[in-house]
């Protein structure tokens, strides 16, 4: 409903996901490919709707907070809004205090970057940031939301991302790829 992105990385015989949209665990039988590993990159429902049926088929799931029905926002939706319902899942490796994490044979760095939610981590796997929505090609995300705080997303965004190399490109949780420089350039949220 939203178009939310996940990423599918092969590393030979191993392969991992980056968030779990709705449909992800459908298209992932279709290729008849199961990843090892599962990245979160925040837990806001549409990133995460197809989380329990993933560890269902023992994917292992990292992610920076435990679950919880405020940050999938059905907390929310509750009291606005037309309900949604997150099938419950559990983590199985909290980031909250990590740097970095290896997961089908790939190190990943984690910058944790709150802001549009909470629970916001990027994963940088060497000139590639997997930046959830943290920022997209010429946005950032949404800050208006429980747990939300722009002056924080903005503050990780120039310390933590806007230092990589031009070159890295950005792959959001939304909307198209980016490179660093071009968002250093021309994204008037920056």
């Amino acid at each position: 409903m939203v178009q939310t992105n996940a990423y599918l990385i092969d590393n030979g015989d191993q392969s991992l996901l980056i968030d779990a949209p709705l449909g992800v665990c459908t298209w992932l039988e279709s290729l008849a490919k199961m990843p090892t590993d599962l990245l979160l990159t925040h837990q806001h429902y549409d990133h995460v709707e197809d989380v329990a049926k993933l560890a269902a088929k023992g994917v292992r799931i990292h992610a920076h907070s435990p679950y919880s029905q405020d940050l999938t926002l059905e907390s929310l939706r509750r009291s606005s809004g037309p309900p949604i319902q997150v099938t419950p899942y559990q983590i199985d490796d909290l980031l909250h205090d990590k740097t970095e994490i290896l997961a089908a044979g790939l190190r990943f760095r984690i910058e944790h970057i709150p802001g549009h939610s909470p629970d916001s981590i990027v994963f940088i796997l060497e000139d590639i940031a997997f930046v959830g929505d943290t920022l997209f090609a010429g946005g950032v995300g949404r800050a208006d939301l429980p747990g939300g705080d722009m002056k924080l997303l903005i503050d990780g965004i120039q310390k933590k991302l806007l230092q990589l190399d031009g070159e890295t490109m950005i792959c959001p949780g939304h909307g198209p790829a980016s490179k660093i420089s071009t968002e250093k350039a021309s994204n008037p949220y920056l």
